[in-house]
């Protein structure tokens, strides 16, 4: 469900932000960094976008290549994948190559993000849009402390490190630090979203409610709370929308 909340609710995001800056009807060249299967990707493809994903984990990669395969020929030949790493855009594309560009939930294990943010900014053509989904350092001690594991909401509030629930050690970003690391790239935050403040503590393996009217409900709440203060601030994620200058 945690996942199924995520992907909807940034998609929603996306689309507003697309409607926002673009004509309607325009076909954008699109890059997502860190594409996993490939959700949001395929959903810009068949809005009729023309998305370059970029992987480094040859794994995801192949789930990604078998769900672009089971789309008809149309959505297909709009889709381009590329084995590669988020921080060596440079070698794969010449600056100003893309209208939007994804980064979602990549950041958390780059030890180093500002390099990495750079590179996106500079594929970015002027007034691009960057979109960044990143773990809330500021809300860090949420999921512990509504757990009861008192001692990691206590080491939350000291650092930004933490151990993810597929046991990876990731890092997690402040707003504050990333507003001003996206001014001094040139594409300062236009807007920003918090994602997941009810259903962060949902099981593992819990899926979505069966029934669409409850479901729709669910994401409403969220929706509402993800673009209202203060609950924003304590969502588990952030999206981050920057405009290239």
């Amino acid at each position: 469900m945690r996942n199924t909340v995520r992907q909807e609710l940034v998609a929603r995001q996306l689309e507003e932000q697309i409607a926002a800056r673009f004509p309607v009807g325009q076909r954008l060249r699109i890059l997502d960094v860190g594409l996993g299967q490939g959700t949001q990707a395929l959903r810009l493809a068949r809005a009729g976008h023309m998305v370059t994903g970029l992987e480094s984990d040859p794994g995801m990669l192949e789930v990604a290549r078998a769900a672009v395969a089971d789309e008809p020929e149309g959505i297909r030949e709009r889709v381009r994948l590329i084995e590669g790493d988020g921080r060596e855009t440079g070698v794969h594309f010449t600056p100003g190559s893309f209208d939007i560009v994804l980064c979602h939930g990549v950041l958390m294990y780059v030890p180093e993000p500002d390099p990495m943010l750079a590179g996106l900014a500079r594929v970015l053509a002027p007034g691009g849009l960057l979109s960044l989904v990143v773990r809330n350092a500021d809300a860090l001690a949420m999921r512990p402390g509504l757990s009861g594991d008192w001692a990691a909401a206590m080491a939350a509030f000291d650092s930004p490190e933490y151990v993810n629930r597929v046991g990876l050690r990731a890092r997690a970003d402040r707003l504050e630090t990333l507003t001003a690391t996206l001014a001094g790239i040139g594409a300062p935050l236009h807007t920003w979203y918090g994602v997941r403040v009810f259903t962060d503590l949902a099981e593992d393996g819990a899926g979505a409610p069966e029934d669409e009217r409850e479901f729709a409900a669910m994401l409403a709440a969220e929706e509402r709370a993800g673009r209202t203060d203060p609950y924003r601030a304590v969502a588990a994620l952030l999206h981050l929308c920057g405009v290239r200058g």
